[in-house]
């Protein structure tokens, strides 16, 4: 059972960099949207899923929308709401030749509250100000807050993946987000698609000495995960250049993106993308580098278990992945620190996941209380450093700071 939750926990402790190794797309499927309860009527071309991630024709949606489209790029989006001019930066996407959005960015930037109905997969759009009978909110999520020399640090546990299901956030996230001067993450997720990065990953992930997977794994190892990989139409060698923690991480990304969450969906993206329409400064806890050379320091026999781990479970992953969003939705504390304490029976595992990063962004986040410039931060880290022995929590309050739960 431990098993299990340890690789779980890996969702909650780390981005989620490597899904680019072996990508694939949740299978389109159709939804409503609703503007103060009037449904949008597309014509041809339908709103989709992708990776948990509500995309809509933008063109289409801005009209419905009362805003008028001025400019386009591959990022960057710019119209008129009202009078006002707005610019927001989003990942677009062309689908036989029509640009698609991601609702929830649009909508929001639009003057809009947005929100999932589950029951009827109807994204509901709502003027700010009014209260929808239809309205579900995400959930609690986990938050805590310090105080020290005129300082304020909100201390924000994420959720790496998520689906539209986690929105609206509760109105203390959002209200402790518009106060905060800097938003703190692991690492700035808007820099993955950096040719830079990509090319830190393959440098890491691949064998570079000729040799392949199978000859680092026992051969039951890889017969495993090739009939996972045919499972999923694709050749069982196209992973043969990788190490076992990029398969290890790929094979959990594409579970969890069968049960239709994604990293695009992330508690930390979505404060990403707000932090960059409102030009607000982003500071990195970590690196994208630190994270890497962290997966790439893992011994043969760590790395092979836990890509075993993954493939002798992938059957209830989905599952398990259901309740992990669940306890973040009820911001239970208790099964939180049951599924951090779950990583203690691995002492390298342990030490190199949670013990030594949390010391580290504890440190980085005493810096921040001690700065003496009256700011306020916005800190937002996976969930699963926070509680425990080993935990940010304590590392601070052993600091001498009162931490408040919020």
């Amino acid at each position: 059972m431990k098993n299990w939750k340890r690789k779980l926990l890996s969702l909650t402790l780390s981005v989620g960099l490597l899904a680019s190794a072996a990508p694939t797309l949740a299978a389109p499927q159709q939804t409503l949207i609703k503007v103060n309860d009037q449904a949008i009527e597309y014509a041809a071309d339908a709103p989709i899923i992708d990776n948990g991630t509500t995309l809509v024709p933008l063109r289409t949606t801005l009209d419905a929308l009362n805003a008028k489209l001025v400019g386009v790029t591959d990022d960057t989006i710019t119209a008129v709401v009202n009078g006002k001019t707005i610019t927001l930066k989003s990942k677009l996407t062309r689908i036989h030749g029509v640009t698609y959005a991601p609702i929830r960015i649009v909508g929001d930037a639009a003057g809009y509250e947005v929100s999932w109905d589950a029951a009827t997969r109807t994204v509901v759009l709502v003027t700010k100000g009014i209260a929808p009978e239809t309205a579900q909110t995400g959930g609690r999520g986990f938050m805590w807050e310090v105080e020290s020399n005129g300082n304020t640090v909100y201390l924000v546990g994420s959720m790496h993946i998520a689906d539209d299901s986690f929105y609206p956030l509760r109105e203390e996230f959002e209200e402790a987000f518009a106060e905060s001067d800097y938003l703190g993450v692991e690492i700035d997720l808007s820099k993955a698609a950096d040719e830079e990065q990509q090319n830190l990953i393959l440098e890491l992930g691949m064998y570079q000495d000729g040799t392949t997977l199978k000859d680092h794994i026992s051969a039951e190892t890889y017969a495993k995960l090739g009939e996972i990989l045919k499972e999923h139409g694709m050749e069982p060698n196209m992973m043969d250049t990788f190490k076992p923690w990029v398969v290890e991480s790929t094979i959990s990304s594409l579970k969890a993106m069968d049960a239709g969450y994604a990293s695009e969906a992330g508690i930390d993206l979505y404060f990403i993308q707000k932090a960059l329409e409102r030009q607000m400064p982003i500071v990195e806890l970590e690196s994208y580098e630190s994270q890497l050379n962290m997966f790439d320091g893992f011994s043969n026999e760590l790395q092979e278990k836990n890509l075993n781990t993954v493939l002798d479970n992938f059957d209830v992953i989905d599952d398990q992945t259901d309740l992990m969003a669940e306890m973040w939705k009820t911001g239970d504390e208790g099964a939180l620190l049951e599924l951090t304490n779950s990583i203690s029976g691995d002492e390298e595992y342990n030490q190199a996941m949670l013990i030594d990063r949390n010391i580290a962004m504890a440190d980085k986040i005493d810096g921040y209380l001690k700065d003496g410039n009256n700011e306020e931060y916005f800190i937002v880290v996976g969930a699963a450093h926070y509680l425990g022995e080993h935990g940010i929590v304590k590392l601070l309050e052993d600091k001498g700071y009162k931490v408040v739960r919020k």
